[in-house]
């Protein structure tokens, strides 16, 4: 076992729970590397997918060549790399404890939307070494592709001339949540050299530790002059290079478990002599798998779904050769998308544009874009679905209100891949399978399997959903002037609107999206979603045509909403309350930034005057509570809420508290939108995609 040095961990990681916060190893006053815009818990590595999520645990400040690269869970993926000066190794990535290099010394962090960049120095050498995930607006079939990209370049410190060659290295561990079992794996050298990794013995949408068993990883490299490459015992391959400054161009065809003699898979590129900075190398990890998702289609038929990209590229070798023939120009892409989310959300204020740029990737991360096949097995690429994770909370699939909170960022970067998140549940809906006159809370319960539930037993989520649901999809119209989604689910829209008249106004006791709080009767944050919705279907009764309903409706979301204003004021009219007649209680009314959202104006302005005017009297340290029954908030709904108070001292407040949680050392797991306001602990969630809430200031 002490072979592979991080197998210890790793067991410990299996004795406890991956949501245990992880208190940091290093404080803050010790980084000794700036860092811009701050130092988060958990550094994006390569995100793209919810089965390609690589991230360096932070804390307090973890360098990059401290600590195994870890998937979101926490468990480790091996990501070793060493850079060679002058016949002398230093190691820059990963923490591998073999003999003969010592450790570079980081020097600066940057994060973007999209790029994790890291400065190392290896003695006269500076290292650059940028991890880029890409995020590729209105581009269905480059967002789709489930890679990343990583970039080294090198240039001397001394103005001396120097020989420099460069390592990286992929362990098994990225294809399973069980390291017991076996894997086999093959080299493959043209143009590009290949590394492809799989579970021997694998099973099709299925999961371990949210691992999916399916599929293969794959890392690669341009095969030019002074590349080489080597699979074969973890100790083994590394001290190869340390050793030699190159790889043996051989293959280890022992194949076995994943931690047995920890085999890895590696690159080794010779830079030769540099006297100014190198060209930068670039090597892509990925995973990949066909199918990728089951769904259930109408009379009970079920239907394997392929990634989009699998409808452009016959093989993974073809689509991997296109993905790192577009390094340029994809570079290119990202920081023009980085330079435009950072300028858009700096006019708020600069602490409001760090918070952003961590989310973007994280959001992205818990989607993948599927197509159907026709009985001839062509794919259809007019029959898209987006398929999302909810990710470490209960692994559904397209949860409503978790699709609902992300809403903000897709609406503002990328609308069709919101439309196409909402296709499925409006798809099998309209099948009439599910039973109920409200709206599905999700499309499974366990990623990738979105077999819907024919039985009705989802969890319910009556009021919360069915008003999620028409509130985006008015949004969604909206924002493209694509009304295709209220045409052709007018009946469903119409009916989910039928139910919130009837229920909404005094909502029975229900559970509302924050369900870890419990439910209750007579919520004034979830009858004003319903209010809200009842007027998005009148705007959308408009949009086709149907004048009696808009009006019915327009007239019914007025009255409501004056009752609601009566029943929901404290008899102070100092705020809001958490339920009907309960004047010690309150909470973040953040359902009323639909109004604002969709331009519906059906809340007077003096209760978003009185709403901006309490919050400042409850707010802790670290934000507003969610509402009086617990200490902990929601940093999606903090922003929210943001985003709909009048004063923009208040609206900072908010900002500052999510920036200030979000920066203090004091975790280390991709970012949890779940937390304490009075100390900063995370709460139990981690690396969801909700964090696309936080761009609702931007949405607007």
């Amino acid at each position: 076992m002490a072979a592979h040095s991080h197998s210890f961990t790793t067991l410990l990681l299996l004795l406890s729970s991956v949501f245990v916060v992880a208190r940091p190893l290093v404080r803050s006053s010790d980084v000794t590397w700036t860092a811009s815009p701050f130092n988060p818990a958990a550094v994006p590595l390569a995100v793209r997918s919810p089965y390609l999520s690589a991230w360096l645990a932070q804390g307090g400040g973890t360098a990059l060549n401290e600590a195994w690269p870890t998937f979101w869970t926490g468990s480790i993926l091996g990501w070793a790399g060493y850079i060679n000066v002058d016949g002398v190794s230093y190691n820059f990535l990963g923490s591998p404890a073999v003999a003969g290099a010592q450790k570079a010394v980081q020097t600066s962090f940057e994060f973007t939307s999209t790029q994790s960049n890291f400065t190392l120095t290896a003695g006269p050498v500076d290292l650059t070494v940028s991890f880029l995930s890409p995020v590729e607006p209105n581009d269905l079939l480059k967002q789709s592709l489930p890679f990343s990209y990583l970039a080294l370049s090198a240039a001397p410190n001394d103005n001396d001339v120097h020989s420099v060659q460069v390592y990286t290295d992929i362990s098994a561990e990225w294809v399973s949540g069980d390291d017991s079992l076996v894997v086999n794996w093959t080299t493959t050298a043209g143009n590009i050299i290949t590394h492809q990794v799989q579970l021997e013995d694998q099973t099709f949408f299925g999961e371990v530790s949210d691992h999916i068993q399916q599929g293969s990883a794959y890392y690669s490299t341009s095969n030019s002059s002074g590349v080489t490459y080597q699979t074969g015992q973890d100790i083994v391959v590394r001290a190869q290079f340390i050793n030699h400054s190159t790889l043996t161009n051989t293959q280890d065809t022992n194949f076995r478990a994943v931690s047995d003699m920890w085999p890895v898979f590696a690159f080794a590129h010779d830079l030769g002599d540099i006297s100014g900075p190198s060209e930068s190398v670039v090597f892509s990890v990925g995973h990949a798998r066909d199918p990728a998702v089951e769904y259930l289609i109408a009379n009970d038929a079920v239907q394997n779904r392929s990634s989009y990209f699998w409808s452009a590229f016959s093989t993974a070798d073809d689509a991997i050769s296109s993905f790192l023939g577009d390094y340029n120009a994809a570079l290119i892409r990202a920081q023009a998308l980085d330079a435009q989310i950072n300028s858009d959300a700096s006019q708020i204020s600069s602490n409001y544009s760090a918070v952003v740029a961590l989310s973007v990737r994280q959001t992205y991360g818990g989607i993948e874009i599927t197509v159907s096949k026709n009985s001839a097995g062509q794919h259809n690429t007019s029959d898209v679905m987006v398929f999302l994770k909810e990710i470490s909370s209960d692994g559904n699939v397209n949860t409503v209100d978790v699709i609902f909170p992300a809403w903000p960022l897709f609406l503002y970067a990328d609308p069709i891949i919101g439309k196409n998140l909402l296709v499925p549940l409006f798809a099998y809906q309209e099948t009439g399978q599910y039973p109920n006159a409200f709206a599905l809370h999700d499309m499974g319960s366990v990623y990738p399997q979105a077999l819907g539930h024919n039985d009705g037993n989802d969890e319910h989520m009556p009021i919360e959903e069915s008003g999620n649901m028409l509130i985006m999809t008015l949004s969604y119209a909206q924002r493209t002037n694509d009304n295709s989604l209220i045409t052709d689910y007018y009946n469903l829209l119409d009916q989910w609107a039928q139910y919130l008249v009837t229920n909404t106004l005094i909502p029975g006791d229900q559970v509302s999206t924050d369900d870890f709080a419990g439910a209750l009767a007579n919520q004034t944050n979830l009858a004003i979603k319903g209010i809200i919705a009842i007027k998005a279907m009148s705007e959308m009764a408009a949009i086709v045509g149907n004048t009696a309903s808009s009006a019915n409706y327009s007239s019914i979301a007025s009255s409501y909403v004056q009752q609601w204003q009566q029943l929901a004021t404290s008899s102070d009219g100092q705020h809001l309350t958490l339920a009907y007649g309960n004047d010690s209680t309150w909470g973040l009314s953040y359902n009323m930034y639909a109004d604002k959202l969709l331009n519906t104006s059906l809340i007077p302005s003096s209760v978003y005057e009185m709403q901006t005017a309490w919050y400042p009297t409850v707010l802790n340290t670290y934000g507003v509570p969610l509402d009086t029954r617990h200490t902990y908030t929601k940093s999606d709904w903090q922003l929210w809420t943001a985003a709909l108070v009048s004063s923009t001292t208040v609206r900072d407040t908010f900002v500052d508290s999510v920036y200030k949680y979000a920066a203090d050392g004091l975790n280390s797991q991709p970012l949890g939108d779940w937390y304490e306001t009075l100390n900063g602990d995370v709460d139990g969630f981690r690396a969801r995609p909700v964090v696309g809430g936080h761009l609702a200031l931007l949405a607007l």
